[in-house]
């Protein structure tokens, strides 16, 4: 594959997979633009080169065909802010005549952004003719879109058999994502700490068990724990609990102990009379809850404890939210762990966010800029992590 930063490309057409799936507000304003600010540098890079850029994406979830507040038009005006008026141009298709007349007409310097992708039933079957007529945009490949590779779809992966391997590769985003997961995985400074939150250890079962082979530490905290503390003979009330996985949890924790690992489950919690934010609140020992009432955030003594490890960490990783942070009276857990994990970067550790709802989280904290690396690509990076081979990388990689 060709090595992005040392390629020139002068006088050619690069098309350029991007993950504009970014979201709008009731006046299809684009709300959170992250997701196209990331994939600058690549795109900034080409023009200043002297070749010229069709950008492909998805947005949202289109079932039937074209739908007008899925359509990346609504984007036009940010990327025109970003890159010049007279220099971005927009197809309103991905495969239509007109679509194939603009790109090939495309100058030095200039962009086209192309009508969503989805907008095809054949981009999410990895249909490989949709495929090949997309590849007849551009003469060289780059795939930059790191939250869509853990998909087998046809801009993603299938795209990049009609590319020669000097003709392929990804983008700095991409490769920033595959290099900071690396680093957690592979080349971690100890003491290693995975701070792993969300609702449900079914969708954390193999996250957890790839992580014991690497981490110091695990604190686990979300609605995930309470399955965990249950497992135990804990008392949860109605927090969320997945019986069937008691037992799996027991065996994690086993495997943890075996292996030097030190899981650590919130020692106390806020609960609620009621899934609200106004609920009633009562702060109890996380094995104590009372009938009637659930777990919705970790209590001050876990989040003392939780802090004291993070801040004694070399290496971070923070998958999942310690609680139901979108309610006020239930963010404080999960916004401690983000001050712990700033604090603890700024006294040279190294840490990386990933997972939709960290980074929400951490941008919410306001100290985005206080952390080493914030992945793009939730779905994708937690598969990463887990030791799965994405689509989208191994494409290219072939």
């Amino acid at each position: 594959m060709l090595h992005f930063d040392n390629f020139d490309f002068k006088h050619q057409k690069v098309l350029v997979r991007v993950d504009f799936n970014v979201p709008l507000n009731d006046k299809m304003e684009i709300s959170d633009d992250t997701r196209i600010m990331g994939a600058v540098p690549t795109i900034n890079k080409i023009l200043k080169d002297g070749g010229s850029v069709v950008l492909m994406s998805h947005l949202g979830r289109p079932k039937e065909g074209p739908v007008d507040k899925y359509s990346l038009s609504h984007l036009l005006p940010r990327l025109k802010e970003l890159f010049g008026n007279d220099k971005v141009f927009f197809a309103n298709d991905c495969i239509s005549e007109d679509a194939f007349k603009k790109s090939s007409t495309l100058g030095a310097g200039e962009i086209l952004l192309l009508e969503n992708l989805r907008f095809y039933k054949e981009e999410e079957k990895g249909d490989k003719s949709f495929a090949e007529k997309l590849s007849h945009h551009g003469n060289i490949y780059i795939n930059d879109a790191f939250g869509t590779a853990h998909r087998a779809h046809a801009s993603t992966s299938i795209i990049a058999e009609f590319f020669t391997s000097e003709k392929k590769g990804f983008g700095y985003l991409m490769n920033a994502e595959i290099e900071n997961a690396e680093f957690v995985l592979h080349k971690a400074v100890k003491p290693v700490t995975a701070i792993v939150g969300g609702a449900k250890v079914s969708d954390k079962i193999q996250l957890l068990e790839r992580l014991i082979d690497i981490m110091d530490n695990i604190l686990i905290g979300g609605g995930m724990a309470y399955t965990f503390i249950a497992a135990q003979g804990g008392k949860i009330g109605t927090s969320l609990c997945e019986p069937d996985f008691k037992e799996l949890a027991l065996k994690i924790m086993e495997k943890a102990k075996n292996q030097n690992t030190k899981i650590y489950l919130p020692v106390d919690s806020l609960a609620a009379n009621r899934f609200a934010a106004d609920a009633e609140i009562l702060s109890v020992n996380s094995n104590e809850i009372p009938d009637g009432w659930m777990g919705l955030d970790i209590g001050p003594l876990a989040i003392e404890e939780y802090s004291t490890v993070v801040k004694s960490s070399k290496t971070i990783l923070w998958n999942g939210p310690m609680g139901v942070f979108e309610f006020p009276a239930f963010s404080k857990g999960t916004f401690s762990i983000a001050s712990s994990v700033a604090d603890a970067t700024s006294n040279g550790a190294f840490s990386l966010i990933g997972g939709g709802d960290s980074v929400s989280a951490i941008h919410q904290s306001g100290l985005s800029s206080k952390v080493s690396y914030i992945s793009t690509g939730g779905g994708a990076m937690l598969e990463f992590l887990e030791g799965k081979e994405l689509p989208g990388i191994k494409a290219i990689k072939e």
